[in-house]
């Protein structure tokens, strides 16, 4: 199934969310002067531009990124990611947002290295297009769950693998938590970022579980959200499931969050949490 198009959706505040989480996290790991790799499962595009007709359809950015957007208030563990934002948008209009694959080519450095997994035609063309000639940076046409296991491990002994699915599939929902412990198996030094919807809360916790029952190690669970939980509110918030997650990273999105959720008007209900599924 090809139907998801994360142009539709770009900017919204899961996206916010996770991007700002990614950031802390790559550089966290550049406080050592040895190489990482990047990984993206799925990368999308890698950049969007939120004055097209998809992004304008829905306008999911407006409730997002839109509400971020020269704010003078942004704590310091921010500002990688709006740094990178603002040099997208040199001008006084939010015009594009970055995707992962963006972001992280703005934060590696001369001895680190990207590979970058995107399946849908459309959004590998653009992809290719914006990686044209980038240095260290492989970008690869095909599914995610089924090339990682050709990356993993790599050279690098650290790093980090993004897998962001669309879950249009129901059975993502189980095949992600499969990946991931075959990847840790492989690459126990990696860090992996998994995020996941919070559309139905029963189906999140049954991914969480079946996590702890890999018994992998040093595993951080954090949510976030706008919304109210219910059923039928459409993605009210998202998590992140990040494994082996650099030092003090934990503290960093327990400073980034309480403000987040207040620029973005979150509801009181709203998730907004950093807690260890499993220690060391």
């Amino acid at each position: 199934m090809l139907s998801y198009r994360h142009a539709f959706h770009a900017g919204n505040h899961a996206d916010v969310f996770k991007h700002l989480a990614l950031s802390l996290i790559v550089r966290a790991l550049q406080r050592k002067t040895s190489p990482l790799c990047y990984i993206d499962t799925h990368a999308g595009a890698g950049r969007y531009d939120l004055t097209s007709r998809e992004a304008e359809k829905i306008g999911e950015f407006r409730d997002g990124i839109a509400r971020l957007w020269r704010r003078e208030d942004a704590p310091d563990v921010s500002r990688a990611f709006l740094d990178i934002l603002s040099a997208m948008n040199p001008n006084a209009n939010l015009r594009y947002y970055p995707g992962s694959p963006v972001i992280a080519r703005e934060l590696l450095r001369a001895q680190d290295r990207m590979v970058l997994i995107e399946r849908h035609p459309t959004d590998h063309l653009r992809l290719a297009e914006e990686f044209d000639r980038v240095p260290r940076c492989r970008v690869e046409f095909g599914d995610g769950f089924e090339l990682l296991k050709a990356f993993v491990p790599p050279r690098e002994k650290r790093g980090v693998v993004l897998i962001d699915p669309s879950y249009e599939l129901k059975t993502d929902y189980k095949a992600v938590v499969a990946l991931l412990s075959d990847a840790v198996e492989r690459w126990a030094t990696g860090t992996f970022v998994l995020w996941y919807p919070l559309i139905n809360r029963t189906v999140a916790d049954q991914l969480l579980r079946r996590m702890l029952v890999t018994e992998i190690p040093k595993i951080l669970r954090v949510e976030f959200g706008l919304g109210k939980p219910a059923l039928g509110a459409g993605l009210w918030g998202s998590g992140l499931v990040i494994i082996n997650p650099p030092y003090q990273v934990d503290e960093q999105l327990k400073r980034l969050l309480p403000w987040l959720r207040r620029v973005m008007k979150a509801a009181p209900e709203a998730p907004c949490t950093v807690s260890w599924l499993a220690a060391e």
